[in-house]
């Protein structure tokens, strides 16, 4: 039986193991990427929260990859047919920090597929575990949500605020201006070659983009780079659920709110709109 016979359901328990080097490249990219001060990070120093997401990358053969950029469907996940993939969300546990210059194994797991129709159409959502080892101790916990789905309409060009609501009191709040050239960097650092994140006359011809779209990732990057940076704790567990796309037409926002060991986070939008919610906890 061909993959696209089975029933989706048939991949709940699918696995996979991944062994990488936890280079220093990388770290250097992302630290560049972030204009992140302090010290650069070196071999035997501890990597960031989310930092391990530049690793244990997907390697596909460029005669593999769909005319969207994505790999082709099956393997290790479900071969889904619906069109739009987005990385919709995620929970995470850091036990202990992966460290720079060693080597490291993440293995992964297939825990839920569940096929929904809603107001767009047909959806199906994978959840996966990553479980990731060092000096085999595990050292992160992961489950990430991915949302398949139809295609939709077309999405209007945003209409900014004409000033960007107060913030709470006492919130930490930093403006992010997206750019053609940080898209591309994040891509390259992640090896995604999907379209919409670089190709501006793919994503609005083809699917309907009134721009380039802003990583889901890359916003949950920055928003826990926020909590770590104005905290100067470390993290040891981070939830986010995006909410709406972001583009690299105008700024926007990302607002933290601290209390005790907890951060609430938010990306806004230039409308306001909340485009990511996320939560922080601190050692």
């Amino acid at each position: 039986m061909s993959e696209q016979s089975k029933p989706l359901t048939d991949w709940i328990g699918s696995t996979e193991q991944r062994e990488d080097l936890i280079t220093l490249a990388p770290a250097l990219g992302v630290s560049a990427l972030l204009d992140r001060a302090g010290p650069l990070p070196e071999n035997g120093m501890p990597l960031p929260a989310l930092w391990h997401w530049f690793y244990f990358l997907p390697q596909v053969p460029n005669s593999r990859i769909g005319v969207d950029g994505h790999p082709q469907r099956g393997g290790f996940l479900p071969p889904v047919e619906l069109p739009r993939r987005m990385f919709a969300g995620a929970r995470m546990e850091f036990l202990q920090p992966l460290v720079i210059g060693l080597p490291a194994r993440r293995e992964g797991e297939v825990l839920k597929v569940t096929e929904k129709s809603g107001k767009s159409g047909a959806l199906v959502f994978v959840t996966v575990e990553y479980r990731i080892y060092q000096n085999d101790q595990l050292a992160i916990r992961e489950e990430q949500d991915i949302v398949y789905k139809e295609a939709g309409g077309r999405i209007d060009c945003p209409v900014p605020l004409a000033q960007w609501p107060a913030a709470p009191a006492g919130a930490w709040v930093q403006l992010v201006e997206p750019s053609e050239v940080m898209l591309f960097r994040f891509s390259a650092l992640t090896f995604n070659a999907h379209r919409i994140h670089y190709d501006r006359p793919y994503a609005m011809k083809e699917e309907g983009y009134p721009g380039l779209v802003v990583h889901g990732p890359l916003t949950a990057l920055l928003l826990a780079e926020l909590a770590a940076q104005r905290s100067a704790r470390r993290l040891r567990a981070y939830s986010f659920q995006g909410r709406a796309p972001l583009f690299d037409l105008y700024p926007f926002r990302l607002i933290g709110s601290a209390e005790g060991d907890s951060v609430l986070l938010e990306a806004q939008g230039p409308m306001g709109e909340t485009a990511m919610t996320a939560k922080a906890l601190l050692e």
